[in-house]
């Protein structure tokens, strides 16, 4: 059998906290009721990461993202003090990929220059839509006018490496009102955009009272295809289901996901993967996600939500749930030392998935079809144990 390989390794800090929680949204995440806990939080990150570190030592870090909630939210001398804290504990990599959450709702100019003395250098801003309308029915808390202020103060700051987030399909929303959405976000000259149609996720309001005037599928595709176009056309190429990059600008940390890498997760509700090269286990880790709970067991037994390692007739499954939603797919060959299985453990999915028209294999490399793009869900349905 392969040896598993342990792959690179990310970070990821959760920051659960919200001005208030979105009908759509099934992230952990907290609606603000009073002065955020910014001190006390931090120490239990602290204590958390110290748990975590006998899973990682010796390796460096080569991205971490802050994601929520709100992380913006939290001060620029706030995000410092856990980088700090983070790279005295981990070694970073010099070319270490940092990326913040922002909401347009919560951004403030002198903030963007704190966070960049911090050290981030990627900000991912969810904005959603430019239709005022369409972002009061998704119960945002910015317009579309604030949206473009706090990208152009970002860049006024300094950052050169920002995300975009956008969906479609929205209620009310139109073909041309989501190429106008796409437009606009080109206009800000960003590096990066995330493209995402609006699902109603369980346990949500929008799961229990869906809004009216949801497009249709055959609507949502044709706005997805368009919108495609257009962002091919001003230079971001598709290299995930949902991701879009200019040359070089491709999202590392999400990439690592995807590629089924490792990463320590810390935080209220955060999850980690992390690989053993000496024993060739694979260990899913989540932490409690009630922020309360959180702060008051980090660092104990019971600061450990739960504890799984991946089974290997389940890996097949795992890494496919990444590694399928990539445009340029993967390697036969990174799937062995990533999952420590051989390929011939797969050969007869891979053989169905070519026979339907989902996959393309040549040599050792498996690269979705178009078809396969379209019919993600199914073709990685044929890797379930």
């Amino acid at each position: 059998m392969p040896e598993l390989m342990p792959p690179p390794l990310a970070l990821y800090i959760h920051i659960p906290w919200c001005v208030k929680k979105c009908p759509y949204c099934d992230f952990n995440s907290h609606g603000k009721k009073n002065e955020l806990p910014v001190a006390e939080y931090l120490a239990a990150l602290t204590r958390d990461l110290e748990q975590d570190l006998p899973l990682v030592w010796g390796r460096s870090v080569t991205s971490v993202f802050f994601g929520g909630g709100t992380p913006s939210l939290f001060p620029g001398t706030a995000i410092g003090e856990i980088l700090a804290m983070a790279n005295a504990r981990l070694r970073f990599a010099p070319d270490c990929e940092i990326t913040l959450e922002c909401n347009p709702g919560t951004a403030e100019h002198d903030r963007f220059a704190s966070y960049r003395a911090a050290g981030v250098n990627r900000l991912s801003f969810g904005v959603q839509s430019f239709d005022d309308g369409c972002l009061e029915r998704l119960g945002r808390i910015h317009n579309a006018e604030k949206a473009r202020s706090a990208v152009k103060d970002a860049q006024d700051a300094g950052f050169d490496n920002i995300n975009l987030d956008l969906m479609y399909a929205l209620p009310g929303q139109s073909l041309a009102m989501a190429l106008f959405d796409v437009e606009q976000a080109i206009a800000l000259q960003p590096q990066h955009l995330s493209h995402y149609q609006l699902t109603l996720e369980p346990n949500t309001l929008f799961a229990a009272k869906p809004p009216t005037g949801i497009p249709d599928m055959d609507s949502a595709w044709d706005m997805q295809e368009a919108c495609i176009a257009r962002m091919a056309e001003a230079g971001f190429a598709q290299y995930e289901v949902s991701a879009y990059a200019r040359d070089g600008r491709r999202c590392r940390h999400n990439l690592n996901y995807w590629t089924y890498g490792d990463y320590l997760g810390i935080g209220a509700g955060a999850h980690g993967k992390i690989s053993s090269g000496h024993d060739g286990r694979i260990l899913r880790r989540w932490k409690p996600k009630h922020p309360e709970a959180y702060m008051a067991s980090a660092g104990t037994a019971a600061g450990i939500g739960g504890d799984e390692y991946v089974a290997a007739e389940n890996r097949p499954f795992d890494y496919m749930l990444n590694a399928l939603r990539l445009v340029d797919g993967f390697s036969l060959a990174d799937f062995e030392v990533r999952t420590g299985l051989g390929r011939e453990t797969i050969k007869p999915q891979l053989d169905e998935a070519v026979q339907r028209g989902w996959l393309e294999i040549s040599g050792d490399w498996a690269k979705p079809t178009e078809l396969g793009m379209r019919f993600a869900n199914d073709v990685m349905g044929l890797f379930l144990a």
